[in-house]
């Protein structure tokens, strides 16, 4: 069924509609001729077939019949995976947009009486858009008098190409247009060649960027090479306690049979000692403690000095007493009158 006159949808023999576009190339019974050249799927030569026989073969090699050159005679059709076909074309054409560049000319404006600044921000604009690979295009516009002069306006777009050399050459010397002078100046690099270097030089920041992520991650990073492994199951958790309870036990076992050992080792080597380095011993210490009772029994036989008489107490002199303080005279009695 036509759609406009531009493309129709058609029953395939695997009973799939898909529509097909009048640009497209002929496949399966839209082929209209009786006899034509084959090709293959892997590009072999068939040679010159009925269209009858074409189609079962390519209905039995569940391909398509698609005819790839109707001008020849006969027309040349080959085997093929026609939804595979468009695929792999549309990808190829969307890779030619992606790598297709479109150069743009960036006009810039000029006064002949501008501002210092005004002049550095215009150039500015100038360097960038000519980095990027587009066309600059300064125009200065006069204004009354200022038509007269047009010598200034040629200094002022050669003083601007000498600040844009490093990125961009001229491509077209100043010229009059009406009311306006304009000059052209070109990129030294095209576009393409632009948006790769402006790529690399994003990819190599990322990366840069990156590098100093993971240098900082890893100054940061905890040495868990040493460290003693979680475990969320309670299960491993209850047998790793049950382990180190019986190595503890075992450890603790282990130093009581080395202890029991030392001390039956020290008792038989007391056992085997001779027996009469013991009787001299005993008797060093008899005659060692006899003298010493002797002096004991003679020191309580003896009889005990008298003790000396104290000497008498001496009496003490009496103290004087202290003699009367003289008092003040008595006033003597009035006589009576």
């Amino acid at each position: 069924m036509a759609r406009g006159g531009l493309s129709h949808c058609q029953w395939t023999p695997g009973n799939e509609q898909q529509e097909l576009h009048i640009s497209d190339p002929r496949i399966n019974e839209r082929i209209r001729v009786p006899e034509v050249r084959l090709v293959g799927p892997a590009g072999e030569q068939v040679g010159i077939v009925r269209i009858e026989d074409a189609l079962r073969l390519a209905a039995e090699a569940d391909l398509d019949l698609v005819e790839v050159a109707p001008q020849a005679k006969p027309p040349v059709c080959k085997l093929m995976d026609f939804g595979k076909y468009k695929y792999e074309a549309a990808v190829k054409a969307r890779e030619a947009r992606k790598n297709q560049t479109n150069t743009v000319l960036k006009e810039i404006r000029f006064r002949l009486k501008i501002d210092k600044h005004d002049y550095e921000t215009k150039r500015g604009h100038a360097l960038r858009f000519l980095g990027a690979g587009d066309k600059v295009k300064a125009m200065i516009q006069f204004r009354g008098r200022e038509q007269q002069r047009p010598e200034m306006g040629i200094r002022l777009l050669q003083r601007f190409a000498e600040d844009v050399a490093e990125v961009g050459v001229v491509e077209s010397a100043p010229r009059i247009d009406g009311r306006n002078m304009v000059m052209v100046v070109g990129p030294l690099k095209n576009k393409a060649e632009a948006k790769a270097e402006a790529r690399r030089a994003a990819q190599r920041a990322e990366s840069l960027a990156q590098n100093e992520a993971k240098a900082r991650t890893e100054a940061e990073r905890v040495d868990t090479d040493n460290a003693t492994p979680l475990s969320n199951n309670l299960g491993e958790q209850l047998a790793e306690a049950l382990k180190q309870s019986e190595a503890a036990q075992a450890e603790v076992v282990e130093t009581e049979a080395v202890e029991a050992e030392a001390i039956e080792t020290e008792v038989a080597e007391a056992a085997e000692a001779p027996v009469e380095e013991t009787v001299a011993e005993e008797t060093a210490v008899v005659e060692t403690v006899a003298p010493v009772e002797e002096a004991v029994v003679v020191e309580e036989s003896a009889p005990k000095p008298a003790a000396a008489p104290k000497p008498a107490a001496t009496p003490r002199p009496a103290a004087p007493k202290a003699a009367p303080k003289p008092g003040a005279p008595k006033p003597s009695a009035r006589k009576a009158n």
